[in-house]
């Protein structure tokens, strides 16, 4: 005996058991998203020396480093006494965390929809829902948590006895701004499951979105494949530095904080874009010792290929690397797609898809970072205490160089392709 009605819909008790099922699968999708993230987030902190904060620090700090790599505002603050004041400031987002928690969350979420061709959009938009609503009762927990404050140390010189004497002793401080980290995680969260609705070739779409699949899903497959490409590349250089270079905290630090962050610059020099930057005190890029170079400058510094090579004629591997991938992903991409679609369509395809991909690349991967120290009115003291970083994309100059990549790459691609038994193709039985 089963549940099912002699017209094979499920009766009322299957209903309920699978809404109950629902809700369970839910919470174990955003529980496993963000242990991921916590785990990531946590052991990258402790490599980069963030364990040894003082009062208690550390758990708030990794909450923090979750926010912000869903996309929240954490805001700095600082005091030094009634003769001093300090200014502090900080805009990353540590996109390992964020690729981590956007990898474990849209296999949690597609895992019971694997096997279908088709779901309706109430179903989709239900099963979304559940996780959406669990997703923001965590995100409410971790903006709370987020927040926190703790003393600097002037050290044993004369600044520190300045501190000592005007009493002056600096304490920074972060909390978040609940409303708008909760708000901007959540559409972060969409994006993830859209994202990976695009993405996944076994994932069911509502029928009416059917005729969509083969234009966006080949396209959008290919681009994400890029972007993993290049994570998983720098991973692997950056575990060869380790072992014969040595730096291995550091490097690690790097991997498991802001490896997109790096190899998705880099994927966008390739291109030919241009990023301007600056670095002063003790701020900087902790790898590749090039780039800290380049921006250590009296003025603001472009960052792209002429001027990185003019430090490390190596940098030009970049563009061959983006050659390379760029054309096995549209290779890809119209291997996946049905025969009917030509060549022409799959170069805009590819170009429409990393264009998309660049804007978002341009959009997570600023950086901004300053903080001051200054008593009675004389900053800068100390040097130690006082730096600013920061790095920003020419946002039009890269997606103009994206759409020419994205057409040529995409052509050939089809081309190269042709030769590939795709879905919808039939071929002469004489043909092998």
């Amino acid at each position: 005996m089963t549940s099912r009605s002699p017209s094979g819909r499920a009766g009322p008790f299957a209903g309920r058991a699978s809404a109950r099922h629902g809700w369970v699968h839910a919470l174990l999708t955003v529980l496993a998203g963000l242990l991921a993230m916590a785990v990531v987030a946590a052991l990258g902190l402790w490599a980069a020396g963030a364990a040894d904060l003082p009062d208690g620090a550390f758990g708030p700090v990794v909450a923090a480093t979750m926010v912000t790599a869903v996309g929240g505002a954490v805001e700095l603050s600082g005091s030094a006494g009634d003769l001093a004041d300090t200014q502090a400031g900080l805009t990353v987002i540590p996109l390992s965390v964020t690729l981590t928690g956007a990898l474990v969350i849209a296999w949690g979420f597609l895992r019971p929809l694997r096997h279908r061709a088709v779901a309706g959009a109430a179903e989709l938009a239900g099963w979304a829902g559940r996780v959406a609503v669990l997703w923001l009762l965590a995100l409410i927990g971790l903006t709370l948590a987020a927040r926190h404050t703790f003393d600097i140390s002037l050290g044993d010189d004369v600044l520190g006895d300045l501190g000592d004497l005007f009493g002056t002793s600096p304490r920074v401080g972060f909390t978040t701004d609940v409303p708008l980290s909760v708000l901007v995680g959540v559409v972060w969260l969409a994006g993830v499951l859209v994202l990976a609705l695009l993405v996944a070739r076994g994932a069911p779409l509502p029928g009416g979105l059917l005729r969509f699949q083969a234009s966006v899903r080949p396209a959008a497959y290919a681009t994400v494949a890029v972007l993993l490409a290049w994570v998983l590349a720098g991973v692997v250089i950056a575990l060869v530095v380790a072992a014969t270079r040595g730096h291995t905290a550091e490097t690690f630090a790097v991997i498991l904080l802001g490896m997109p962050n790096l190899m998705w610059l880099a994927l966008t020099i390739g291109l030919g874009a241009t990023w301007n930057g600056r670095v002063e005190g003790p701020f900087g890029l902790p790898m590749p010792h090039v780039l800290d170079e380049v921006l250590r400058t009296p003025d603001v510094a472009e960052l792209n290929l002429r001027t990185l090579s003019e430090h490390d004629g190596r940098v030009w591997w970049l563009l061959v690397a983006d050659v390379v991938l760029l054309l096995a992903a549209a290779f890809v991409m119209a291997a996946r797609s049905p025969a009917r679609i030509r060549a022409w369509q799959h170069a805009v395809h590819m170009a429409v898809a990393l264009v998309l991909t660049v804007f978002m690349i341009c959009l997570v991967g600023r950086i901004s970072a300053h903080f001051g120290l200054s008593v009675l009115g004389i900053g800068d003291l100390g040097g130690g205490l006082s730096g600013r970083l920061f790095l920003r994309p020419k946002l039009w100059g890269a997606i103009g160089l994206a759409v020419p990549w994205g057409l040529v790459t995409g052509f050939a691609g089809a081309l190269l392709a042709r030769r590939v038994r795709r879905r919808g193709e039939v071929r002469p039985e004489n043909e092998s």
